[in-house]
């Protein structure tokens, strides 16, 4: 049984529906454009594209992943660079997500702090408190573990964060809650965001609509992708 990072539970649909045509009120009261589909379409069809992604990633060989895992982790810590004195948050994968628990000890030894994400209440930003390889964790809200209350609540400097898929633009699919993009735009000073992921998750387009905060470099085992501007 797999825990959701999120707070909606995906739908397994068959293929990914055409529903990007039609013009209705938009996601937080925005008028849609000839350019900007309307948000209840975007979520039907990311709820399909999301299935797909992710039952493709669970169907890859355990050894595969942890190939493909090692590549991640040497070009992750090669666009981290220096982290001495900075807060990494980073996160506990689920799902055949990519393992980077060697690298976070690493960043670690040299002078980092890291740190988890966690779920205070469905449709609310994202807490981050101090946590490191090896100390206890506990089942959050969504099944998800995370650091004890007794953790010192920090500020990451860098975001680490894991997607279903990504596109050219740097845009994320995640599990559908919203709680990056929502913690994102809740936050004063911006933290670096890095989303990891697999070379396959890599679709056209998620559709963006006004609340996708883009990721400023996407790192799978292939390549390092950035954002334009």
């Amino acid at each position: 049984m797999t825990a959701q990072r999120d707070d909606d539970a995906p739908p397994a649909l068959a293929s990914p529906p055409c529903f990007l045509h039609a013009v209705d009120p938009a996601y937080s009261g925005l008028a849609p454009t000839a350019d900007l589909p309307a948000w209840s379409d975007v979520q039907q069809w990311r709820a399909a594209e999301r299935a797909r992604l992710l039952a493709a990633r669970l169907a890859m060989p355990p050894s595969v992943r942890r190939a493909k895992d090692a590549a991640i982790a040497v070009r992750l810590e090669a666009i981290l660079g220096e982290v001495a004195g900075l807060v990494v948050s980073a996160y506990q994968a689920i799902d055949a997500e990519p393992e980077l628990g060697q690298l976070l000890e690493r960043l670690v030894a040299s002078g980092a702090g890291t740190a988890l994400p966690v779920v205070v209440a469905p449709g609310r930003p994202l807490v981050f408190r101090s946590w490191a390889p090896g100390e206890p964790l506990e089942r959050g809200i969504l099944g998800i573990p995370i650091p004890r209350p007794a953790a010192e609540a920090v500020v990451p400097d860098i975001l680490v964060i894991p997607l279903v898929g990504f596109d050219a633009a740097c845009h994320r699919l995640g599990h559908g809650g919203g709680f990056f993009d929502r913690t994102l735009a809740a936050m004063p000073n911006r933290p670096r965001v890095v989303g990891v992921g697999y070379a396959q998750a890599a679709i056209a387009t998620i559709h963006p609509q006004p609340h996708d905060i883009p990721m400023h470099v996407v790192v799978t085992e292939q390549g390092v992708l950035r954002k334009n501007g």
